[in-house]
C-alpha cells in the first residue's frame, strides 16, 4: 500500500504558527534587552524574559534536551493522530495542527537558544499573570478548540441517542 497525504494541509497551519512565533520572539530578542519592560497598553506590557521550564516555569531545573525530546515526541504523535484523524472533522484537525506548531516553535527556541523566550506580560495591579508567547496561545486555543469538540461530540451523540430512543420500535 502507498503512502497517503490525508490531512496534510493542516500542516500549514502548523508552519504558520511556527513562523509567527519565531518572527514574534525573534522581535523581542533584537528590541528588548532581557528582563527590559515596554508598557504597551493598561495591564499588558511587552517583556524578555526567558524560560527554562515548561507551563508556568514548572521542572525548571530540567536539561534543554529534556523539554526537546519531550517536544519532538508530543510533535510525532500529534503528526500520527492528524493522520489518523477522520476527513471532514476540521475542528479536531484544527486543534491538533495548533498545538503542533506551538510544540514545535518552543522546540525551536530550546534547541537553538536553550530556553523559551515569552514576551506577553498581562497584569492586574501588582498580579502579573505568567508570561507567554505565540506557542503558549497556540497550544492553549489548539487545546481549547480539543475540548470544545469533545462537547460537541457528546451534544451530537446525545442528539442521536435521544432521537433513536423517540422512533421506538419498528411495526
Amino acid at each position: 500500500m502507498a503512502f497517503q497525504y490525508r490531512n496534510v494541509y493542516w500542516l500549514w497551519v502548523s508552519a504558520a504558527t511556527m513562523f509567527v512565533d519565531q518572527v514574534t520572539k525573534q522581535l523581542i530578542v533584537k528590541n528588548l534587552g532581557w528582563f527590559d519592560v515596554l508598557p504597551v497598553a493598561p495591564h499588558f506590557n511587552l517583556v524578555h524574559v526567558h524560560n527554562t521550564g515548561a507551563a508556568f516555569s514548572m521542572l525548571a531545573g530540567a536539561p534543554p534536551v529534556f523539554f526537546i525530546a519531550l517536544g519532538v515526541a508530543v510533535s510525532l504523535g500529534i503528526l500520527w493522530w492528524l493522520r489518523q484523524n477522520p476527513h471532514g472533522q476540521t475542528l479536531f484537525a484544527s486543534a491538533l495542527a495548533l498545538i503542533l506548531g506551538g510544540a514545535l516553535g518552543n522546540v525551536i527556541d530550546r534547541a537553538t537558544r536553550g530556553h523559551v523566550v515569552d514576551f506577553l506580560d498581562f497584569y492586574w495591579g501588582s498580579l502579573h499573570f505568567p508570561s507567554f508567547n505565540v506557542a503558549d496561545m497556540a497550544i492553549t486555543a489548539g487545546a481549547g478548540l480539543m475540548i470544545l469538540d469533545m462537547l460537541l461530540e457528546a451534544l451530537r451523540n446525545r442528539r442521536a441517542a435521544a432521537a433513536a430512543a423517540n422512533k421506538g420500535p419498528a411495526a
